[in-house]
């Protein structure tokens, strides 16, 4: 069984297209303290490629990327303040 990671905030983006995919999970990470994570449930495809590298060039952390077995991925990202 896989480890599952404590976070702060779950966000589902699973029913957006790019590039409104980052643009909710931005949005919810600015809603959370530095050092708080957000667990960001995303789609296989553009969504799994992009969304972390966005969060990466914003100067977040991203933790961990775990595969549902579901065609979906969940991300865990901690806010890192600018």
């Amino acid at each position: 069984m896989a480890e599952v990671l404590e976070y702060d905030d779950l966000v589902d983006i699973t029913d957006k297209v790019c590039p409104l995919t980052f643009v909710t999970a931005k949005v919810a990470i600015e809603e959370l303290d530095d050092g708080q994570i957000l667990a960001i449930r995303l789609n296989d495809g553009e969504p799994v490629q992009n969304v972390p590298r966005s969060f990466k060039e914003d100067g977040h952390k991203v933790l961990r990327l775990f595969d549902n077995e579901d065609g979906t991925y969940t991300l865990y990202v901690r806010k890192v303040e600018e």
